[in-house]
């Protein structure tokens, strides 16, 4: 019923204050229809409104193989809806690849539980956001990349939040699951390098984690280059060897970290959580008014080159590549001698039937 999901929500987020209704039909006369995600672009399409809206909050074509759902997504943003997006990329891309006008608001933190600790001792660690059930996430990228890491930097520490999976990791990690925010700001504060990665939209995580004061490392990709600045995050080549070397370079730089984690500080007091509520309501409110001032330009944040892999690391990948070849020839040769085995059970069985067949 209306009245179970207006509870759901109130309870797992927080008390909201618009109208819950259950079922994809509307009960009255709108201003504006907001979309909010792919699967309803035939539901939105089917309103009859004057005004409808788009908030987009990530490139939902990249969640699907190339195909008709891609291309259906890709379809929505040309059907000359009212954009706001999440983050100054993905206006760019409606504008520059759909010819799409959009508003964005920008990535912002709760200041009140994401910032630095006096009380919390800091130890050679790193966090990493692991969520192998968001493809998005690159946890196998990002694992190869933290086994290096501890290959060839033995005494790290490595924690890994962010979901209960029980997927196997092949080296040493502290399993921390699923964690309130406040633990996730004591993390930050606790450990000296963040890991934290996206093929397609930011996460909201490296901008908590820089509000914290943790620098942070990310993929050098375009959808990376537009909202992230370049003093407090450190963007690397997207390869194992490439964010390896990153984490390396911050966990032997002692004062590289220390000017991150103070750019990190500064830059996010400037985008506290009211801020980001204030830009999507005055987005809305140009909407209505129509009276949305079209950007013309949005140029990228992050000016640095990517971070390349270093030799030391490219000969560690190398190294272990080998010991993986190896250990999997040496189980390749172990299944073939228990195929073999089987052969000569199921043969010496045949002839023990066989046999006693013949003398009885």
């Amino acid at each position: 019923t209306s009245q179970q999901v207006a509870k759901e929500i109130d309870e797992y987020y927080e008390t909201c204050a618009a109208n819950v209704y259950s079922g994809i039909y509307l009960r009255c006369e709108y201003d504006l229809i907001f979309q909010t995600g792919w699967q309803v672009i035939d539901f939105v399409k089917s309103l009859e409104s004057d005004l409808k809206g788009y908030f987009i909050q990530d490139y939902e074509p990249w969640f699907f193989p190339m195909g008709d759902k891609y291309i259906d997504i890709e379809n929505s943003y040309r059907l000359g809806y009212k954009n706001i997006t999440i983050g100054k990329w993905l206006s760019h891309k409606m504008m520059d690849e759909f010819n799409s006008p959009s508003q964005y608001f920008d990535f912002c933190a709760d200041l009140n539980v994401y910032k630095p600790l006096d009380n919390v001792k800091k130890e050679n660690a790193i966090c990493y956001i692991f969520q192998p059930e968001k493809p998005r996430r690159c946890d196998v990228l990002a694992l190869k990349a933290l086994k290096l890491v501890k290959e060839i930097k033995k005494d790290v520490k490595i924690y890994v939040y962010g979901s209960n999976t029980d997927k196997p990791i092949d080296f040493e990690v502290e399993r921390l699951g699923i964690i309130p925010i406040e633990k996730c700001n004591e993390l930050y504060n606790k450990c000296v390098v963040g890991l934290c990665m996206s093929a397609s939209n930011p996460s909201r995580i490296p901008f908590e984690m820089m509000a914290a004061g943790l620098p942070v490392v990310e993929l050098y990709r375009e959808n990376n280059l537009y909202d992230f600045p370049d003093d407090a995050v450190l963007l690397a080549e997207p390869s194992c060897e490439g964010v390896a070397t990153a984490l390396i370079y911050l966990l032997e730089n002692e004062e590289v970290r220390s000017c991150m984690s103070a750019a990190g500080i500064r830059y996010m007091k400037d985008y506290p959580l009211e801020k980001g509520y204030q830009q999507f309501l005055n987005a809305v409110d140009n909407v209505l008014s129509n009276n949305v001032n079209e950007i013309k330009n949005i140029d990228k944040l992050y000016k640095k080159s990517p971070v390349l892999p270093s030799d030391e690391v490219i000969k560690c990948s190398k190294e272990l590549l080998k010991v993986t070849e190896e250990v999997r020839s040496d189980s390749d040769i172990k299944r073939k001698i228990r195929k073999i085995k089987r052969k000569i059970r199921s043969g010496l069985g045949k002839i023990k039937r066989r046999l006693m067949k013949f003398f009885h």
